[in-house]
């Protein structure tokens, strides 16, 4: 049976497809802070705390299995606003970068949406969306919620802020 997030459900109808169903179908296995919207092709990634070169892999792994598996687009949204700490450098953030505009290079045009206020993820994020620029992967960053459900063309509640004790139930 389908795992969805009790914050999901809510959201306008739309259900994210948690680990269990994705596991079965895919083997893909999604972290506790992803969340997939089969419905409208949307991928939520929540970090908290640290966001470091495993946090970045962990995020690029699971996007190049969905990728293979689904075969079709889906956009991104990458919420980043309960991350505190920040131990990336330049060097790494390009070379993501470059990695990712090369192996979607191809692919149908897709959306990926940042949510950052903190300076520093501000301007990482600046810089995938400069080094992607000409690519299938649109990257743009945004400080507001709204802005970014209106560019990705999604409801609002679906890109909320999840509370912490708010973990996926079934």
């Amino acid at each position: 049976m389908a795992r969805c997030s009790a914050r999901a459900a809510d959201a306008g109808g739309h259900r994210a497809r948690q680990l269990s169903e994705i596991n079965e179908m895919n083997n893909v296995k999604l972290p506790p802070d992803v969340e997939f919207y089969e419905d409208i092709r949307l991928i939520v990634w929540r970090p908290r705390g640290l966001v470091n070169k495993v946090a970045l892999n962990k995020i690029i792994t699971v996007l190049g299995e969905l990728e293979t598996m689904l075969k079709e687009p889906f956009n991104r949204f990458s919420d980043t606003s309960e991350t505190h700490e920040v131990e990336l450098n330049f060097r790494y953030v390009i070379h993501v970068s470059l990695h990712r505009r090369l192996t979607h290079a191809g692919h149908a045009p897709v959306k990926s949406a940042i949510l950052a206020t903190d300076s520093t993820l501000v301007h990482y994020a600046r810089l995938l969306a400069l080094l992607t620029q000409g690519s299938s992967i649109k990257v743009q960053v945004f400080q507001g919620r709204k802005e970014a459900a209106q560019w990705l063309g999604v409801p609002l509640e679906l890109l909320a802020a999840q509370p912490p004790a708010a973990n996926h139930s079934g």
